[in-house]
């Protein structure tokens, strides 16, 4: 998938396309994709994660078709500020985890739920960790493997952090293993390009997480057991931008959180 900004949907997949939204970032990289989900002759169209409140962005998601769903993959504003304007241009329901993100007849997603719209069948994966609301949406019907949009829980160049407390290593790691478990789907991110295989980057994602957890260790090892998340990250982080350095940090707290509660139950 290239990356394109603008007011035209761009190809991702055989039962998807995406936009991309006008807020470029640190966090969100290139902007927020905002999928469009439909099957070949079907008028209507799902919406996944509508973006920012951008007038000119949520008026191209609704021109895509009639809008029968909107959906949500995790609570984070570069994902939901523009949900409930899109429900006024379209009317159609607003679906999320967490029933603060909902809008009109729209109830908060349950997990193995599989939903029909637009022709598509799209089954609800609950993947907390980034944050404890945070779902995938597999599309199994979507090529031959299927695919599955992975909101900021699987992103399409680097890794993501994880919003503790909200969200947890130990869930996170749980969440890599349910979503190896699905197989080589094509990876639909939130933010960055398609990535072809979702077992292959879970593992990846997987082996990155647990290599950080050995330089917090040795970390904790030279500043002492009661470090604070901010002296850890100044050591495991040293180069990472000014601008991720927060990220860093709340990622650090994670690991730190999850070393203590491992090192409590031994």
């Amino acid at each position: 998938m290239t990356s394109a900004s603008g007011s035209v949907l761009q190809r991702s997949s055989a039962l998807t396309r995406f936009l991309l939204a006008p807020n470029p970032g640190p966090m969100s990289l290139a902007g927020t994709n905002s999928y469009v989900l439909h099957a070949p002759g079907n008028p209507g169209a799902v919406v996944v994660d509508p973006g920012p409140l951008d007038e000119a962005h949520l008026e191209a998601l609704a021109a895509a078709g009639p809008v029968d769903l909107i959906l949500i993959t995790h609570r984070h504003a570069d994902h939901t500020a523009g949900s409930a304007r899109l429900h006024g241009l379209t009317g159609a329901p607003v679906r999320a985890a967490d029933a603060v993100h909902c809008h009109g007849s729209g109830t908060p997603l349950q997990d193995g739920e599989v939903l029909s719209a637009a022709g598509v069948d799209i089954r609800v994966v609950a993947t907390p960790g980034h944050t404890s609301d945070s779902v995938c949406f597999h599309l199994p019907g979507d090529g031959a493997h299927g695919s599955v949009l992975t909101g900021d829980t699987i992103l399409g160049r680097g890794t993501t952090m994880l919003d503790y407390p909200d969200g947890t290593l130990a869930d996170y790691l749980a969440s890599l293993d349910r979503l190896e478990a699905i197989g080589p789907a094509t990876v639909l991110p939130a933010h960055g390009p398609v990535l072809p295989s979702l077992v292959e980057i879970a593992r990846a994602y997987r082996s990155h997480r647990l290599e950080r957890l050995e330089q917090v260790r040795a970390a904790l090892d030279t500043l002492g057991r009661d470090a604070t998340a901010r002296d850890v990250a100044g050591a495991v982080y040293s180069d990472v931008d000014p601008s991720v350095r927060r990220a860093a940090e709340t990622s650090v707290a994670a690991q730190l959180h999850y070393l203590r509660g491992t090192a409590a139950q031994t």
